[in-house]
């Protein structure tokens, strides 16, 4: 499994200990920074790990902020992201089993690192259910394309 992750500052010390969990597991991470607790701006680096994900390089994505809000707007900006900011192991479960979500979003000044691990394997874990929420999905990408053919 592949997975790309980034962070602003104040998601740094988060993100630090979930790629140290993520690689005791044996899964392959990428780090897009940041690389220290210096302020900086998220939505480059969250639209980074969610051009991973979407161009095939990475399965997952993982963001990270103080709230975690700001970063899954930037990274849902990116086409073909589905961004999911989730505080519990409840909606990271629904996240990836009705909306298939690609990319998690935490948030390092709500979630204790025991909880973000939780919430982070409880993502990963889940499947796709398919069935019902395909259409739900493909609605979604016709808005996409539509809002891409459409001029500023």
């Amino acid at each position: 499994m592949r997975i790309a992750i980034a962070s602003d500052h104040a998601g740094y010390q988060l993100k630090t200990a979930l790629i140290d969990h993520l690689r005791a597991a044996g899964r392959d991470v990428e780090d897009l920074g940041t690389d220290s607790e210096e302020p900086v701006d998220y939505p480059p680096l969250c639209a980074a790990a969610g051009r991973r994900v979407a161009g095939g390089d990475a399965d997952f994505a993982i963001v990270v902020g103080g709230s975690g809000q700001g970063e899954a707007i930037a990274a849902n900006k990116v086409r073909g992201v589905r961004a999911a900011l989730c505080h519990d192991e409840f909606t990271a479960r629904l996240a990836r089993a009705h909306n298939n979500a690609n990319v998690l979003s935490l948030g390092a000044r709500i979630l204790a690192l025991e909880l973000a691990t939780a919430v982070l394997e409880v993502f990963l874990a889940t499947p796709f259910e398919g069935g019902r929420h395909i259409p739900r999905l493909l609605e979604i990408v016709t808005i996409e394309d539509e809002e891409a053919g459409r001029p500023r």
